[in-house]
């Protein structure tokens, strides 16, 4: 059945990837039409997400950033799809890094590097990453249930020269880097809601309490990487422009969630300069109300413990 399925859509993937952009920003047009006004997928989520996060502005106002955000996501799929055959020219041309000197600073010091990045914008052509950094770049992914749409998937994000581990791969490739005193700068998607009973810490998201992603702070520390966010601006349609900003050099100096604080207060500034380009349709916001919930759970561990 997997093999199946992958005759019967990469083909379609195939030539719409190979279509100029300007022929795949005219199907973007179409889906969002059918996403947006017909099916209305996520539409109610979007706007409640919305509603939490931009209590200052009116209902007119939130419905504007609503449909902007399903122009762009609809671009974004066709810009994910154009990510299997487009040209390392094409991608540079459009996807451009204001400051990599920052990251080359540290790579030449010899360090190792945790890039912290959102869901905002255009996060696909990151793989683009290796063109412009004097590093190793590596790339956790999760893994396919169909195993031939994996190669194809991986193959593409590689291409570049990112190396791909599957999540559950990327702690123990870390720890033999290290272990072999190899560099590397590692890509942590780190803005979204992690899994209840796994989560260690909570603080405001946009005055909304919230479980909050750890792991690259810990990995950071772990194995004393240099904290750099990415964030990428969308200049106008199909180009976007990518900016390095220092978190850290130093995260064991730091107390424990700092650094995870000042990611999160960058990402709430970056999230507030383009609102209509963050990834509103994944439900952020799901625990906000079972704070207590998670503390009578950590007590429950605690005597588990003893």
């Amino acid at each position: 059945m997997q093999l199946i399925l992958f005759i019967l859509i990469y083909p379609i993937i195939w030539v719409l990837s190979r279509l100029p952009m300007r022929i795949l920003y005219l199907k973007s047009d179409i889906f969002f039409f059918i996403i947006y006004y017909i099916i209305g997928y996520r539409k109610k989520v979007v706007l409640n997400n919305l509603k939490l996060v931009f209590k200052d502005k009116s209902e007119k106002e939130l419905l504007i950033i609503r449909k902007k955000f399903f122009k762009h996501l609809m671009d974004l799929m066709m810009e994910s799809i154009k990510a299997f055959s487009i040209s390392e020219k094409e991608i540079l041309k459009r996807y451009t890094y204001k400051n990599p000197e920052l990251v080359n600073k540290y790579a030449k010091e010899g360090k190792s590097i945790a890039l912290m990045g959102a869901h905002q914008a255009n996060w696909e052509w990151s793989t683009s990453l290796p063109k412009v950094l004097d590093i190793n770049v590596y790339g956790a992914y999760t893994k396919l249930n169909n195993a031939y749409f994996e190669k194809y998937v991986r193959d593409s994000r590689e291409k570049f020269g990112v190396f791909g581990y599957k999540t559950s791969e990327m702690v123990r490739a870390m720890q033999q880097r290290v272990s072999n005193k190899e560099q590397g700068a590692y890509i942590l998607l780190s803005d979204q809601s992690p899994q209840f009973h796994k989560a260690y810490y909570w603080r405001n998201f946009f005055n909304t309490k919230v479980p909050v992603h750890t792991g690259a702070e810990m990995l950071a520390k772990k194995f004393d990487l240099v904290v750099i966010n990415y964030v990428t601006k969308k200049i106008k349609r199909g180009y976007y422009e990518t900016e390095f900003q220092l978190i850290t050099a130093e995260p064991k100096e730091l107390e424990d969630y700092k650094v995870t604080d000042a990611y999160t207060k960058l990402t709430e500034k970056n999230i507030s300069n383009q609102p209509e380009f963050y990834l509103w349709s994944h439900n952020r916001f799901k625990h906000k109300d079972r704070f207590s919930e998670w503390q009578k759970l950590q007590k429950t561990k605690q005597k588990t413990k003893h």
